[in-house]
């Protein structure tokens, strides 16, 4: 299956061409550190090109000052991943190992530099990637997660961290062993999310996380842009790139993680271009990768309260919380649609304690060996079964409708027809939760019969509620809540809503087809109208259009 990038072990070293490290020496200053000499901490901004010509730079491990991998970076090589390209932060420290002199080139300068010269860009950003995906698949990183078996917090800092494929380690706190012992005692014997020595977050939550990692507003240089997205599922990413190759300012605004609902399956195989399938997660976070490199900024996670029209016929945006505003000409609404929660007792006290609505590597871990089930007949909950059955003693697919055919792949249905560790259950639905602490069992029904099962895991993928309540009135709304575009709402393109200047695509737009194909084919074609709209407001106000690169 496709992951994030290439494998950096199999990788060959290729230094940068001679003209490409003259480019970066006409805008980077010399830097000399000691050997010792620290080059970064944790949190600190990737807000600089480290190139090395001589010396060498170690990866240090904070808790034990020791160095934390036996490869090191020498001269012809650079430091960084791909926090680089979104302002973000150091997730490891970096140290001289001995006397080193570097290149040392601003973040926007070197950027400016990567779009003028796609070579040199290509170059990077590969081997960004490749340590991104190190880091990621060997929990290289000086975040650490403690407790997240007990406490529905620090649950959600993990699922944060790795839907946006951002590296840590979680340890549990009933059971810890080696390390585990040692951070347990830091933070305590509670639960907790530690950055380092001495960095023990007060509030464990993904967006106290993000403003550690540069992910918050804090990565906006103003609050005027051209173009805001609300929204970073496949949608969303996918305008996201095509508006930063049309030299559109946009600035991409999620309340979770890139993905979005997509995001949560384990495994799609019918997505064009990739035969052995890829997780929704790493085909978001490609597609960010890509928009990044065109300029395109990221803020998560934060959520758009309410939108305004300006007198002067824009539109800022306030987010929850600190009431900041971001204000652009045009709004791409991409945000999706959520699973709709089941009508049960208890069931918000439950969720993060047995009761789910993802189905990743963490939630996997706390359901091994236990019977699950699956709420959902659609492809995600489909997905979710398949992944399960990995890990838990059993799964159980519990289907509303007397069959499968209407909604999930047919790929997908033979398979979970096939599997002997999977229990398909039609016309059924569960009608109670039972346990105190955490989820212990369920009761199903099934045709007036009711039987209480075992569950380690309850699973819930179950309808499509749009996401627009944040949208003030502003556009026009079908019954249900998703919003009405193109010549039924009056306008004059296919994705705009029926007020100028905003427009909608993926789920949360009425008519909408609801695969992630269809979502990034209309976050990809509805640039062109917004690039066009951009312009003209550029016009009127006396400004030059908004550049256009060459894909």
């Amino acid at each position: 299956m496709e992951s994030i990038g290439a494998d950096l072990e199999e990788m060959k070293r290729q230094p940068l061409e001679r003209e490409e490290v003259d480019a970066i020496a006409a805008i980077a200053e010399l830097r000399d550190y000691a050997a010792g000499e620290t080059v970064a901490e944790v949190g600190d901004p990737m807000d600089r090109f480290v190139y090395v010509l001589t010396g060498e730079i170690e990866l240090v491990d904070p808790y034990t000052q020791q160095r934390m991998i036996e490869s090191s970076l020498g001269p012809t090589q650079f430091a960084g991943e791909l926090a680089f390209l979104n302002a973000g932060a150091h997730t490891v420290p970096l140290r001289a190992a001995r006397p080193t002199r570097t290149l040392e080139a601003p973040r926007a300068a070197m950027l400016e530099l990567m779009a003028r010269r796609p070579r040199l860009a290509d170059h990077v950003i590969g081997v960004f990637a490749a340590r991104r995906r190190q880091l990621f698949e060997d929990h290289r990183s000086s975040i650490k997660l403690i407790g997240a078996d007990r406490d529905a917090r620090i649950q959600a800092v993990g699922r944060f961290l790795d839907r946006n494929r951002i590296p840590y380690e979680s340890f549990d706190l009933d059971d810890p062993e080696g390390e585990g012992i040692h951070l347990c005692q830091l933070a305590d014997h509670a639960p907790a999310v530690i950055f380092a020595e001495g960095m023990i977050l007060d509030d464990p939550t993904p967006r106290a996380v993000a403003r550690l990692l540069g992910l918050d507003l804090n990565v906006c240089e103003r609050a005027e842009v051209d173009l805001l997205i609300v929204g970073g599922g496949p949608a969303g990413v996918a305008a996201a790139v095509y508006a930063g190759a049309e030299g559109l300012d946009a600035l991409v605004v999620e309340d979770s993680a890139i993905g979005g609902q997509a995001g949560s399956s384990s495994r799609i195989e019918n997505y064009m271009g990739f035969p052995t399938g890829i997780s929704g997660a790493d085909l978001a976070f490609r597609g960010q990768v890509q928009a990044m490199k065109f300029g395109t900024r990221f803020v998560m996670p934060r959520r758009v309260a309410a939108v305004a029209r300006t007198e002067d016929e824009r539109f800022c945006a306030r987010l929850e919380e600190d009431d900041e505003e971001i204000c652009a000409p045009a709004v791409l609404v991409a945000t999706g649609v959520q699973y709709r929660r089941l009508p049960l007792p208890r069931l918000r006290a439950l969720e993060g304690k047995g009761v789910y609505y993802a189905a990743t590597e963490m939630e996997a871990r706390f359901c091994a060996g236990q019977p699950v089930l699956v709420v959902g007949g659609g492809n995600s909950a489909g997905q979710a079964a398949m992944f399960l059955a990995r890990h838990a003693d059993c799964v159980k697919l519990i289907v509303r409708e007397e069959a499968l055919a209407e909604t999930m792949s047919s790929y997908l249905r033979e398979r979970l027809e096939a599997d002997p560790a999977i229990e398909i259950h039609l016309a059924s639905e569960v009608s109670a939760l039972h346990g105190e602490r955490r989820l212990e069992a369920v009761t199903v029904r099934h045709e007036g019969d009711e039987r209480r099962e075992p569950c380690g895991g309850l699973f819930i993928m179950i309808g499509a509620a749009p996401n627009t309540g944040w949208l003030s009135g502003l556009v026009d709304l079908d019954a249900e809540g998703f919003v009405i575009t193109g010549e039924e709402a009056g306008a004059g393109s296919a994705y705009e809503t029926s007020c100028p200047g905003v427009y909608a695509v993926g789920d949360v737009r009425a008519g909408s087809v609801k695969r992630v194909a269809s979502a990034v084919g209309e976050g990809s074609v509805v640039v062109s109208a917004i690039w066009r709209h951009v312009a003209r407001c550029h016009e009127r106000r006396g400004e030059a259009p908004p550049g256009q690169r060459e894909d």
